[in-house]
């Protein structure tokens, strides 16, 4: 039972009294009283509707969003990986990619020292100065 159906019951219950709404206090403050609850029971249901309609929308940019970042995340991992080295000269750091790094020799763009770089074994950049 919805809370408007209660209100609806309620306020049907308050007929079958045949309170006096016109004379009696008691029976202004309950209907006053019922007429509060079948708007807040209205505003109650619009809140929910409203509430659906965005759990909706919600969805549709979360999967928007998953898509974007599939394109995003899948271009990066196409591009291959980079290795950050701080220069041993001016200590600019260097964005090296795998190419640079197969090739073993390193120019700085910012001070134009060259310099080497070898693997270690836990995967990160070795530097070697020349």
């Amino acid at each position: 039972m919805t809370i408007s159906e209660k209100v609806a019951y309620l306020k049907g219950l308050a007929e079958g009294l045949s309170l006096d709404t016109e004379k009696s206090k008691e029976g202004k403050l309950i209907s006053v009283m019922i007429g509060i609850l079948e708007e807040v029971a209205m505003s109650i249901e619009d809140l929910e509707e409203n509430s659906l309609a965005l759990g909706e929308e919600i969805d549709t940019l979360s999967d928007d969003l998953a898509d974007v970042e599939n394109v995003v995340y899948e271009e990066e991992d196409e591009d291959g990986d980079f290795f950050e080295v701080d220069c041993p000269e001016c200590g600019e750091p260097l964005c090296i990619d795998e190419d640079d790094l197969a090739e073993g020799m390193v120019q700085c763009p910012g001070c134009d020292s060259t310099f080497s770089l070898d693997l270690v074994d836990d995967g990160d950049v070795e530097e070697d100065d020349e």
